[in-house]
């Protein structure tokens, strides 16, 4: 032990005295791994800080109290664990009654019980009307201290008084004033008391008050905070199987075993999460040892001299792998602490930033303490990594060409390609056998597999690529050939950047044609409710909506719009009408919709303006039949023309039938329709709807003859909210893709731009150090000053070029297998089966950028910033 650790620190002095002399290199090598052990440390800390575990949470969710227990109708039995909010299931009927307030107060030894209700409540605010959150509860209560956080006032004594949160009072609302409470007299609205924060959320507007004061009608779920005696296990299991959900304060604190069926559940989940965690560890420790690993490589040649004279003195090869070796512990130990306490410090720094824009909030600041020595760690290792192949080649240098003062590199070995190109292999074998698996989660392990196996064979293979890259260069400009030949002739050097910047690419790639094929997925199985541009504005008041008033709202908000009125089938009051339509007991239609404000529509000689899916000679031969006064039916199931069997029902809002239901066979023109999701099920003229004594009333409005941009969509929206606060319209723009897919391509981007840029700056610098001897020859010789500066740009070009096309084709290893269990099952509008099976789509956009752009751009910025001339000196070692 004491040998080894003789050994051990004759290597640390010696390391710690080289980094102290190359600080330049020394800071570079801090800087690479410093920073990535920075951002997940800063991530982690967020993340442990906005995460409030159950127990943390125990205050906000139940006071004083020391459970909290709910139930609901249907619900026979339930299994959870100490948080039933995160891991629970439940069975029942429909016939399942609840347990009361006695029954759950009787099961806890005659607990005191405070009851809670929640709900949306409709106020009328500065900018309209909307639903905030109302809470009914007796805040007085000693029990519920802690739910909420008085800032002002006091809290609610009775019945019709309330406290309002911030996200309230922004809205136009203020101490001692009133809450204009929708659909209630103003001697009603209840007066605010108090202003209090939610100990959970904090941005969405809330009102709490008394039970009474917003919800007169029982809840669907019936809550209650317990007070008393703490609240055991069986106990909870005891309301478990009468249908009961319990939080315990004790049983979160003194947890006991996790039933079977929640372990199994969250056994499944911990395995799906541990998959993506190994994954993302594993392909960011390649990353930065592969960045960090050119600056390791150039110091291991800056010490051969002083490795030879050691191994000259009788020094081992196992002695000069712990010199460099040693470097990398020394600047991987104190580039890990540095990050691991920047990291805090960003964390304590972002900490309200984040808080600002949180909708609710967070828990007590947190140091994961073993997490970040594990991330210590990380960064510890990834230093050793990358020192191990410039360590391995130092101590087989040869050590008579060193210390005659030239290059001991000795001949590549055919190993590492050979098992580069076999790894690669395996990858594309392990891609192929993933996307095999169709629509399968499992099917994503093989591929995220085959994506390490891929990237570790290329980065096997890189030298191979740079010998025959240097080879290929003997035509091109002088700055070129020479970037490309020294690019191969320091493979040591140059292969780590390169394989940095192939991984970069391939990891990018790779989750850009994910991302891109998903929502290719997305919009091939978008079903648009109405032609493009069209719009259409419905209420749920029916007949009681005044549609001349809505129709004046969008004709003023809407410049050069084309208003028209849509009639449909009527219903008195707030009831429905339940229509059908079959032949030979075969709906014609399985799927159909109220987008234009009921399912049968009524018109005298045209289709409504807006319809989707109707060739021109289905759309005039369906209107002649309407001006003949006939019906013109839908199918998605290939029906004809032919008689219909038509049964219309209808029936008030408590589903009790008004009348005598409506049974006819009639003629039909029946007209294919392409899409199912919004359409009504027929139109009738009103010569037939007279006929059968069907009640016509007003249902809508159609709007189409000009561009209906957002702006004016929006102001037309706010107009009907005040002619009927149910109000909708309905624009039809076709497929949007989420912002948040766009926000990821472009974080995909940034982050490839930046190790792209961080990656081959690092190379070309260190390569530009490297080979200072030889640009003091050519500037010897008679090269120009500029030459330098061309030397530096197209070495920088080189490592992009090279390493972004190899990150492309390996990126696509992995990047086309994944879109098969991602788009290849996936429920489609025509049923099972229909439309493609498989989606894939290459973002070509990216890969231009990384492969074309970001070179350009890099090669640009060393070219700007390196020295045109180098000190005249006698001579540069």
């Amino acid at each position: 032990m004491s040998r080894w650790w003789a050994g051990w620190r004759l290597a640390l002095r010696l390391a710690r005295r080289e980094a102290l002399r190359a600080r330049g290199r020394s800071v570079l090598v801090l800087v690479m791994i410093a920073l990535p052990v920075l951002g997940v440390t800063a991530a982690d800390v967020l993340m442990k800080t906005q995460d409030v575990n159950t127990r943390e949470s125990l205050d906000r969710r139940l006071g004083q109290a020391q459970a909290r227990v709910s139930v609901q109708p249907g619900v026979d039995t339930v299994v959870q664990w100490i948080d039933p909010d995160r891991t629970a299931t439940s069975d029942g009927s429909e016939d399942s009654v609840p347990l009361t307030a006695q029954q759950v107060s009787r099961t806890l030894g005659g607990a005191r019980l405070v009851e809670e209700r929640r709900g949306q409540v409709p106020v009328t605010t500065d900018d309209g009307r909307r639903d905030v959150a109302a809470t009914g509860l007796d805040l007085r209560d000693p029990v519920t201290r802690g739910l909420y956080r008085l800032t002002a006032g006091r809290w609610p004594a009775a019945p019709g008084e309330v406290v309002v949160n911030a996200a309230l009072t922004a809205q136009g609302y203020s101490l001692d004033g009133r809450l204009d409470v929708v659909g209630r007299p103003a001697a009603r609205d209840p007066r605010i008391v108090g202003i209090a924060e939610d100990a959970t959320a904090r941005d969405y507007p809330q009102v709490a008050g008394p039970i009474g004061t917003f919800h007169d009608d029982t809840p669907g779920t019936t809550t209650w905070l317990v007070a008393g005696d703490p609240v055991t296990w069986d106990q909870v299991r005891a309301l478990n199987r009468r249908g009961a959900t319990v939080l315990s304060r004790a049983v979160v604190e003194d947890p006991p075993p996790m039933p079977p069926q929640i372990r199994q559940y969250v056994d499944q989940s911990n395995q799906s999460t541990i998959a993506v965690v190994v994954l993302v560890v594993v392909m960011a420790l390649i990353e930065v040892v592969l960045l960090a690993g050119p600056a390791f490589a150039v110091g291991a040649r800056r010490q051969s001299r002083s490795l030879a004279l050691l191994a000259a003195t009788g020094g081992t090869p196992p002695q000069a792998r712990r010199v460099v070796l040693a470097g990398a512990v020394v600047l991987g130990g104190v580039a890990a602490l540095v990050g691991v306490g920047a990291g805090i410090g960003a964390g304590r720094l972002l900490v309200p930033v984040l808080q600002a824009r949180s909708g609710t909030w967070f828990g007590p600041f947190e140091v994961p303490w073993r997490h970040l020595a594990g991330i210590a760690a990380f960064g510890l290792a990834s230093a050793v990594l990358a020192a191990a192949a410039p360590a391995w080649l130092a101590s087989r240098q040869d050590v008579v060409a060193v210390l005659a003062g030239r290059r001991g590199d000795r001949k590549a070995s055919l190993r590492s390609p050979i098992l580069g190109v076999l790894l690669l292999g395996a990858g594309v074998a392990a891609a192929a056998y993933g996307a095999s698996g169709g629509g399968s989660a499992s099917a994503a392990y093989p591929i995220a597999g085959a994506a390490i196996v891929s990237v570790l064979g290329m980065v096997l293979l890189v030298p191979v690529v740079l010998v025959l890259v240097g080879r290929l260069a003997r035509r091109l400009p002088l700055t070129l050939r020479y970037a490309a030949r020294d690019a191969a002739r320091h493979r040591s050097r140059t292969a780590p950047a390169v394989a940095a910047v192939a991984a970069t690419v391939a990891g990018v790639v790779a989750l850009g044609i994910a991302v891109a094929s998903d929502e290719a997925q997305n919009a091939a199985h978008y079903d648009p409710f109405l032609a493009a541009g069209a719009g259409v504005v419905t209420a749920p008041q029916g007949v009681r909506t005044d549609w001349a008033a809505m129709r004046r709202v969008v004709e003023g908000d809407v410049p050069g719009a084309v208003v028209d009125r849509v009639r449909g089938l009527g219903t008195p009051g707030d009831g429905y009408t339940e229509v059908s339509l079959a032949r030979h007991h075969e709906p014609l239609l399985w799927s159909y919709g109220t987008r234009f404000g009921a399912d049968v529509l009524v018109s005298d000689g045209s289709l409504p303006a807006g319809l989707v899916g109707i060739s021109g000679s289905d759309r005039r031969r369906a209107e002649r039949a309407l001006a003949a006064g006939g019906l013109v039916a839908f199918t998605d199931q290939g029906a004809t023309d032919g008689p219909v069997r038509l049964r219309i029902r209808i029936s008030d809002d408590r589903g009790r039938r008004q009348g005598r239901p409506v049974r006819a066979t009639v003629p039909a023109t029946v007209v294919p329709i392409g899409n199912t999701e919004g359409e009504p099920q027929a139109v009738v003229s009103s010569a037939l709807a007279d006929r059968l004594g069907l009640r016509v009333v007003p249902v809508g409005l159609t709007v189409g003859g000009t561009d209906i941009s957002a702006a004016e969509q929006e102001a037309a929206t706010e107009g009907l909210a005040a002619v009927d606060d149910g109000a909708s319209f309905y624009v039809e723009r076709g497929y949007v893709p989420d912002s948040s897919t766009l926000i990821i391509e472009w974080i995909l981007f940034g982050l490839g731009a930046v190790l792209m840029l961080g990656g081959t700056l690092t190379a070309t610098f260190l390569a530009l150090s490297d080979a200072r001897p030889d640009l003091a020859t050519l500037a010897a010789v008679g090269a120009a000053p500029r030459t330098r500066r061309g030397v530096a740009a197209s070495y920088a070009t080189f490592v992009g070029v090279v390493g972004a096309l190899l990150g492309v084709a390996v990126g696509f290893i992995p990047g086309v297998a994944i879109t098969y269990p991602l788009t290849g099952a996936d429920w489609s509008p025509g049923g099972a089966g229909a439309g493609a099976a498989h989606f894939l789509d290459v973002p070509w956009l990216l890969v231009l950028g990384l492969v074309v752009a970001l070179p350009l751009l890099t090669a640009a910025v060393v070219g700007l910033c390196v020295r045109s001339r180098l000190p005249l000196v006698a001579r540069l070692d």
